[in-house]
């Protein structure tokens, strides 16, 4: 039922749901059971385990990689089919865990709703699963009931809840049965509506069910939900990478083919050839040993209250470029605090209170605040912050209660929007032993009101006061009070809130995390832009903002829920990079803001609490939940979670992410380089008359050890200089731009030429295991182009050759594994190789070490060019 209920007078209401104040019968709840099923938040079709391993093999590389290990395997080389097929199901069994784990979020969304609930049917009050629910039935609903379904109240008594985690509001909502005027309203400001999953926190009520299941706003959230999660910026590039890789392999391989096949080799020696180049092209180890990188980074996240969900979420850190955050609990302590106060000059009362401030007596006085045990204090937010305040100033409760005891009370109402208690004079100065204190907390409009005809008068300027307040954000609650000459037989309002004397008036704000606010300069210090996205009132977004510096000018636009709607795409899509704050937003419309920054090209992170914050956080690039006060919902949809809910986490991460992103991408141009140099050898070699240089078994132990060892010590790689002074990595650049393409060009022929040379020689020498030494040579030469690529710009002698110790332990590893094989009979077998002698080692080393030296060339002339560029720019300015 697409209605506006919440416009609708009750009566209209019970007209279109066919119900009464006393429920509906079994009969009619049984039919409506069919027709509108179990109210149940619904499941997307699961995927079984075997079709989420079938989804591994998807990618072309994989298929490649399995072609050719079924080649091999009926060839009868064994060794690289086994070690092939190894590779590709490792890959495949972790892509399932991930998927897996990732489906969990709609569990937790069907763990929010109570298993029972109270209803009215034919005036009876019965217990059903909550489960049975359907619209038209009168739910009862008193403290800590979980609301089963989306509502509109018909009765309510003092009632409040909690619907932070639907809306973001950091305190409880008031609740009553009153129809909305026609207007445009946000979710958090329909009052006479409750909805699936919230918390009842005070009061009772009677209310009708107006939504059931995937119909009510909690099942809109589950549908959101349900979308494919988006790729990662690495996942994107590498499946880029990984279509052209392979079309580049199919041409090259058949031109290889070809070209022997005229010079009138054997179509079967082709074949192999062709088979031991695509081996050598693909680089099998790279998905693993990229996840293995993400681990270890992961690992050294979590020591810093960041707990990854989902590896790829590592990387995405370092390319983010837009970080959307709730405010409340996030950017704020969600927990409200007195920031100001202000005071009438009226003094007629300074008899009463001999001591101190008036307004601070009045704050101590009227609450229903107390503490426990542990001197913690207990209550609703606003008047614990209230009663901690005048704690503060030295006025305690329990003892002007000695003096001052309270007698009466009229509790806080939603229509009256004010609380009043009454108090006896004990020992009064004034001479009046029955006399008794009126004080009454709320609303200033409405208290101004109920003043006396003395400071009406005063109404214009005390309004100015409290707009500069709210314009600050702060919640504004006024004090004001009046005496009585003895209690009155019966409380009635209209006549004991009348003629009273504002003392003043308080302005609360839940305040900003100080190191939020470095934590906020820190990113746009690094080229990364804060968004703040709440569901709070627009002037409360708009200052804690300010004081973030989340806005800096007057660019920087404020946008409310209603203002978006009006929208259009395209209007909204033109402003979208200059929006820093959007106030009482929907789910809906959160979604819309990461989808419309994502549109432009942005990496966008989501960070939130709610389950209002689900839908993107799965969606955004990287979603963030909080830890302490997230929801089980939110932390399902998350890539990552903030162990202490602390926004400087967040920039933590980032600069984490972005070296370990760093370290990913030279650990890509080192294996790239490497196979690129094995491709070079092999295709080069028939132009130049020599044999295949390399065989399929050498070119599997290059890619899985030579590259594998090194390449995961880059892992540990410490993070470039100025890291955070840097904007993100752009975007629409592809994995290879910056020079990394043309440097695994140049450096992979030099590999491949230099290999080649050792080979000619050796065969020209007449050296018989001239395929040792060009395997060596290849081996070692990446090992000098890993140290070289520790850094892109600075010298490897400048970072220090010991600043890495997992690299210098993994080249030390390598190395004595690549002599293993060497010298050792029973894996000269196995791999094919022969002894070498001292001097032909000596001199494999030294040619080796031609590529390390190359390296260093170059990025000593990219010193120097940049180096002349900034010389030229300051001689200009």
């Amino acid at each position: 039922m697409n209605i506006n209920w919440h416009l609708l007078s009750l009566s209209e209401v019970s007209e279109k749901l066919e119900t009464s104040p006393s429920g509906i019968d079994e009969r009619t709840a049984e039919e409506r059971l069919a027709q509108y099923g179990k109210n149940q938040i619904e499941d997307k079709k699961k995927k079984t385990l075997l079709q989420m391993l079938v989804r591994q093999f998807r990618d072309f590389m994989i298929i490649i990689l399995v072609i050719a290990a079924i080649i091999s395997g009926i060839m009868g080389d064994l060794t690289d089919t086994i070690v092939i097929v190894a590779i590709v199901i490792i890959n495949a069994v972790i892509g399932v865990v991930q998927e897996y784990r990732a489906e969990k979020a709609m569990e937790a969304l069907k763990n929010m709703v109570s298993n029972v609930v109270q209803v009215l049917r034919e005036g009876h009050r019965i217990d059903i699963p909550a489960s049975d629910i359907v619209p038209g039935d009168v739910v009862i609903l008193e403290v800590g009931n979980s609301i089963p379904a989306d509502v509109r109240f018909f009765e309510t008594h003092q009632l409040k809840v909690d619907e932070s985690t639907l809306t973001g509001e950091s305190y409880n909502v008031e609740k009553n049965a009153d129809s909305l005027p026609k207007q445009e309203y946000s979710l958090g400001d329909l009052t006479n509506m409750g909805f699936k999953g919230t918390f009842v926190t005070n009061g009772r009520a009677l209310a009708y069910v107006v939504a059931t299941a995937m119909n009510t706003e909690l099942g809109g959230i589950a549908k959101m939900i349900q979308t494919e999660a988006a790729l990662t910026p690495l996942q994107k590039r590498l499946a880029s990478f990984g279509k052209r890789l392979s079309m580049v392999i199919l041409f090259i391989c058949l031109v290889i083919f070809l070209i022997g096949w005229l010079r009138g080799e054997s179509p079967y020696s082709m074949l192999i050839v062709s088979i031991s180049l695509s081996v050598a092209a693909i680089p099998e180890a790279l998905p693993a040993l990229v996840t293995i990188a993400l681990a270890f980074g992961a690992k050294r996240l979590v020591k810093r209250n960041a707990l990854i969900r989902k590896l790829p979420a590592v990387e995405t850190l370092g390319s983010v470029t837009y970080i959307c955050s709730d405010k409340t609990g996030t950017l704020t302590l969600n927990k409200m605090t007195v920031e100001g106060i202000y005071e009438t000059f009226d003094k007629k009362y300074d008899t009463i209170f001999l001591e101190g401030d008036i307004l601070l007596h009045l704050m101590a006085l009227n609450n229903d605040v107390s503490k426990d045990k542990t001197g913690e204090w207990l209550g609703e937010s606003t008047e614990v912050a209230l009663v901690q305040y005048a704690s503060q100033k030295k006025m305690e409760r329990a003892e002007l209660e000695l003096k001052f005891p309270r007698i009466a009370e009229l509790p806080f109402d939603s229509k009256r929007k004010c609380m009043t208690t009454l108090h006896q004079i004990q020992n009064p100065s004034s001479g009046q032993p029955n006399e008794i204190i009126v004080i009454v907390k709320g609303a200033v409009d409405v208290l101004f009101n109920k003043l006396n005809d003395n400071q009406k008068s005063l109404i214009p300027e005390l309004e100015l006061r409290v707009n500069e307040m709210a314009e600050k954000g702060y919640r504004v609650l006024g004090y004001a009070m009046t005496t009585l000459p003895n209690l009155p037989d019966k409380l009635v309002s209209n006549e004991i809130e009348s003629s009273l004397t504002l003392i003043g008036f308080v302005g609360m704000i839940d305040p900003p995390r100080e190191e939020a606010k470095q934590a906020v300069s820190q990113c746009v210090e690094a080229g990364i832009i804060p968004v703040m996205i709440t569901g709070d009132h627009k002037l409360t977004a708009k200052a804690i903002a300010e004081k973030l510096g989340i806005i800096t000018s007057e660019k920087n636009l404020v946008l409310t829920g209603i203002e978006l709607a009006k929208l259009s795409p395209t209007k909204f899509s033109e402003i979208v990079e200059n929006v820093r704050v959007y106030a009482r937003v929907n789910p809906e419309q959160k979604l819309l803001i990461i989808n419309a920054l994502q549109s432009k090209n942005h990496f966008v992170a989501m960070t939130g609490d709610g389950v209002n914050d689900a839908p993107a956080l799965k969606n955004a690039d990287i979603g963030i939940a909080m830890g302490i006060n997230g929801t089980a919902v939110s932390k399902e949809a998350a890539a990552m979670i903030l162990l202490d809910d602390n926004f400087a986490t967040i920039v933590v991460a980032v600069k984490h992410g972005r070296r370990i992103f760093d370290n990913i991408l030279k650990f890509i141009k080192y294996t790239m380089t490497s196979n690129s140099g094995e491709i070079w050898a092999i295709f080069l070699a028939p132009f130049f008359g020599l044999p295949i240089p390399l065989l399929a078994i050498h070119i599997l132990w290059i890619n899985l050890v030579t590259d594998g060892l090194p390449g995961l010590a880059l892992a540990s790689e410490p993070a470039e200089a100025n890291i955070m002074q840097r904007p993100p990595r752009n975007p629409k650049l592809n994995i290879f731009a910056g020079g990394m393409a043309i440097h695994i060009l140049w450096v992979g022929l030099l590999m491949g030429v230099v290999t080649l040379g050792i080979q000619a020689w050796a065969i020209h020498s007449e050296i018989v295991h001239w395929q040792t030494m060009a395997f060596t040579v290849l081996c070692f030469s990446q090992m000098g182009h890993v140290m070289a690529i520790r850094s892109t710009r600075e010298s490897v002698f400048k970072i220090g050759f010991f600043s890495n110790k997992p690299m210098l332990i993994s080249l030390l590893l390598t190395v004595s594994l690549q002599l293993i094989i060497i010298y050792t009979p029973f894996f000269n077998e196995v791999f094919r190789t022969q002894p070498l002698s001292y001097l032909e080692l000596v001199i494999t080393l030294a040619v080796s070490s031609i590529i390390f030296w190359a390296v260093e060339i170059e990025k000593w002339i990219f010193r120097r060019n940049t180096k002349n560029e900034k010389l030229k720019v300051e001689k200009k300015q």
